[in-house]
């Protein structure tokens, strides 16, 4: 008899911890897609706001062709799910997105376009956006790296075969103290 209830308790143990194994598992995954999401939507607004660029800074081809660079790399990355990847060709869209709008303001016609003005309020909201859902992302795949570690949730983890989630790193160079004289004196 005793028997027979430490079995049905570690039964019911597993039961449980599966289930919230499967649940964390896939709030890392809802998160990828969130940020997915976001990705796509502001790499569907690169090429107009290129495209607006294009017709005001005819000297400015070099800081053009880095944000689109920049842009196929991300582009790639997130079709990959290579999150390192991903990372470093973040950080080089936001510098270029960074110097495309600072030379924007060497432009008086530029800055006064409407449409410029819609894209730049736009992709500045969605890099807002993505910063938050980066954020998420990696608390969730904290939570699973964390609990398909711990015993005795391991023993479940490693029966199932669930696996940690990479965590979505920056490059250093975000992680650096951004000089803001210099973005003045630009």
């Amino acid at each position: 008899m005793i028997a027979l209830i430490i079995l049905v308790v570690v039964a019911i143990y597993f039961v449980i911890t599966y289930n919230s194994l499967v649940g964390i598992k896939h709030n890392v995954e809802k998160a990828w897609a969130n940020i997915d999401v976001l990705l796509k939507q502001r790499h569907d607004e690169l090429p107009k706001l290129i495209d607006t660029c294009k017709q005001y800074m005819k000297h400015e081809q070099d800081t053009l062709e880095k944000v689109i660079q920049a842009r196929s790399r991300v582009s790639e990355a997130r079709e990959t799910h290579n999150l390192t990847a991903l990372g470093g060709a973040e950080s080089a869209l936001r510098t270029g997105l960074g110097q495309l709008f600072a030379i924007a303001e060497s432009y008086p016609e530029l800055k006064t376009n409407e449409q410029f003005l819609h894209l730049q309020t736009r992709i500045s909201g969605l890099e807002n956006a993505i910063a938050d859902r980066r954020e998420f992302y990696n608390d969730s795949a904290n939570i699973n790296n964390v609990r398909i570690e711990q015993f005795p949730d391991l023993v479940v983890a490693k029966m199932f075969n669930f696996k940690a989630a990479d965590l979505l790193k920056f490059a250093a160079e975000e992680l650096k103290d951004i000089d803001i004289s210099q973005r003045f004196n630009g």
